[in-house]
């Protein structure tokens, strides 16, 4: 029977609920264990595809094209198993979800409560994705922490689903903080015990207690927790702060993490095998002898987790590569046509990642035109392909009005734009393209030489495209289209194949790039920055 695992949060927000589950993963992966993970989220959101990246940082898409949380992005880095629609839920799914069944009269004329509608409409999602994944462990991470309204009915769910499915074959983690006070130089156990007298009141009993910390903890607070919060002395397991964040499972296990969840659910399994990560944490960290300056350039740089996918490819790349990566957050609404050298100058490569709307458009134009005039490598995703086609017809094709019909309706050169059929008219809740979808790659280009494939599969996220129109005359004036939809009616990537790396894509690649296993493009991107001329430091 599949086990089910669920994975909460206490006394503040952030604690690292999601790097838990994600690690735990890992180590039960590593015991031979066949492992899903999802996440519940309390807001009425139907998903985050429509908020703003400063208010929920970047929207991870699984293949099958489902917007979800980013903390499915640590999910499928640390598990490495791709998730679906059902690795996510939200309050305001629940809801569409059940007011819908009530327009069809699905409810026989009940009346709608959220015991038991809303719950079963939450457990049902629950036991969705053991079903479609023939998992031996479900890990749920509910989102907020104990004590939040919206996180109620989710609560009452997963204890339903524990009765249901049996003390045997569920587990409870909770994560919580334990603050340090510098002034008596001791460690506080007391926000801890009432997180948990919270969460018995809700009908819970956590087994496991995860704590979270910046510096290690005494052994006196893991007795003291294990006997108000009534859990076993070895289910308090600490969490402490790491220098990278892919030590995390390694540093769980020191405690006997896996081996406790195990025992407490009652699975027999192997000893982890954790080599190849414990090589890959190793790789991560060791010493090397170069460093390469990256400009990220976008226009949610403030919030870094905006481009949270990103900047772990390119940190995978770069250890793959054996060097180290400094990414430089640059806004793109500073940067003009006064401060561009200033800015971009020094940078062993640029990237420009997604993003929506017309803020920043300009200064992106700019680091596009700067990377290319200057020989810098360059790595446009999804807006940043589309900046890179409208800069090269600007500035090298003879069309000074180029622009996207996103930024401009009105422009008489959309070389960026609906295909024929599409129309702006739809709801923003949904983009027209999502998930994954198939690319056929022109021989002799550098996406052949990173991919060493004539045909991929990549995940997308957007809404305007290539112009057909202008296929011709850019084509002719040395733009590369590289990467074509297998009927050759969509343009997916464009480069420059003379250059070392200066290529754009229409899909996210960010998405698919593991610790372990780089993504290719970002390897061949940190590649060529590697091997521009500069100070060994």
């Amino acid at each position: 029977m599949t086990k089910y695992i669920f994975v909460t949060g206490g006394v503040v927000s952030g604690l690292g609920k999601g790097i838990t589950a994600a690690s735990l993963g890992r180590l039960l992966k590593a015991r031979g264990l066949k492992v899903a993970a999802q996440k519940l989220d309390p807001y009425i959101n139907v998903d985050p595809g429509t908020m703003s990246p400063y208010q929920h940082g970047e929207v991870f898409v699984t293949e099958d094209g489902a917007e979800t949380d980013l903390d499915l992005g640590h999910y499928e880095r640390f598990i490495d198993e791709d998730l679906n629609k059902y690795s996510n839920l939200t309050t305001g799914k629940v809801y569409w979800n059940v007011l819908n069944k009530e327009r069809r009269g699905e409810y026989l004329g009940s009346t709608v409560q959220v015991i038991p509608h809303i719950t079963n409409e939450i457990k049902a999602f629950v036991y969705r994705v053991g079903e479609k994944t023939s998992a031996d462990v479900v890990i749920t991470e509910i989102g907020g922490t104990i004590g939040d309204i919206e996180s109620q009915p989710f609560i009452e769910a997963v204890r339903q689903i524990s009765l249901e499915v049996g003390r045997e074959n569920s587990l409870f983690i909770h994560v919580t903080l334990v603050p340090y006070l510098s002034g008596s130089e001791e460690h506080k156990s007391k926000p801890t015990q009432h997180s948990v007298k919270e969460l018995l009141g809700m009908g819970i009993n956590p087994n496991i207690i995860v704590l979270r910390c910046d510096r290690h903890l005494e052994e006196s607070i893991f007795r003291k927790i294990a006997l108000f919060c009534n859990v076993k002395e070895d289910c308090v397991i600490e969490n402490l702060t790491v220098s990278d964040l892919y030590e995390a499972p390694l540093m769980l296990e020191a405690s006997r993490f896996s081996e406790v969840v195990c025992r407490e659910l009652g699975l027999t399994t192997e000893e982890p095998d954790l080599t190849e990560w414990k090589k890959m944490v190793e790789t991560i960290g060791s010493a090397r002898s170069r460093t390469v300056q990256i400009g990220l350039v976008g226009k949610y740089v403030a919030l870094h987790d905006a481009y949270l996918s990103v900047a772990e490819a390119l940190h995978h790349a770069a250890a793959y590569n054996g060097v180290r990566v400094d990414i430089r957050w640059i806004d793109s609404e500073q940067i003009t046509s006064e401060t561009a050298e200033e800015i971009l100058s020094g940078l062993d490569g640029i990237i420009v990642p997604g993003g929506f709307g017309s803020r920043g458009i300009e200064g992106m134009i700019l680091a596009a035109k700067y990377a290319r005039e200057n020989f810098v490598p360059y790595f446009g995703i999804c807006l940043g392909m589309q900046i890179s086609v409208i800069e090269y017809a600007r500035n090298v094709a003879g069309i000074p009005w180029a622009n996207s019909g996103e930024f401009d309706e009105q422009c008489r050169d959309k070389v960026i734009d609906f295909m024929p059929g599409q129309s702006d008219d739809i709801d923003k809740g949904g983009t027209l393209r999502l998930g994954a979808y198939p690319c056929v790659i022109a021989p002799g280009t550098t996406m052949e030489r990173c991919y060493k494939a004539s045909e991929i599969s990549e995940r997308h996220r957007h809404r305007y495209e290539f112009n057909n129109d202008y296929r011709k005359i850019l084509s002719e004036r040395g733009l590369v289209l590289s990467g074509l939809s297998p009927d050759g009616r969509l343009v997916e990537t464009v480069e420059l194949t003379e250059r070392p790396f200066h290529v754009g894509v229409q899909y996210h690649p960010e998405f698919k790039s593991r610790p372990n296993r780089p993504h290719p493009l970002f390897i061949g991107f940190i590649l060529a920055a590697s091997q521009r001329p500069g100070e060994e430091s």
